[in-house]
């Protein structure tokens, strides 16, 4: 399924440019455009599903195959190993809950963070 109005589904089909992390046939992860880490990049599936509140039991697969690929992403793009390093996971879903695009997206953010140490 795919939305013509949808801003990453046009990123997925290429129609915008993006720095793309990753692709296979499921999952497309890309660079986001405001970082708010050193380490910020965007997992989505290729099928178009609204939000987190749309997610039903046949999507079990593809969420879980993002999960466990997020901590091979995150080290590739320079996060630091756990347990000293580590990364942050964030899924915005609807209006209150801060979801600007209306695809699900899995925000992965890390990286050096100098002023959590103490």
């Amino acid at each position: 399924m795919h939305d013509p109005n949808c801003l990453f589904c046009k990123i997925i089909a290429g129609q915008i440019p993006s720095q793309k992390v990753y692709e296979d046939e499921d999952i497309y992860a890309f660079h986001d455009i405001h970082p708010w880490a050193p380490v910020h990049f965007l997992m989505v599936p290729k099928k178009h599903v609204a939000s987190m509140a749309q997610v039903g039991p046949e999507h079990a697969p593809v969420l879980g195959r993002m999960m466990a690929l997020a901590p091979q992403l995150a080290l590739e793009q320079g996060c630091n190993p756990y347990p000293e390093g580590g990364f942050r996971i964030v899924v915005n879903t609807g209006a209150e809950g801060g979801q600007e695009i209306h695809h699900l997206h899995v925000h992965v953010m890390g990286g050096p963070r100098p002023w959590l140490k103490g």
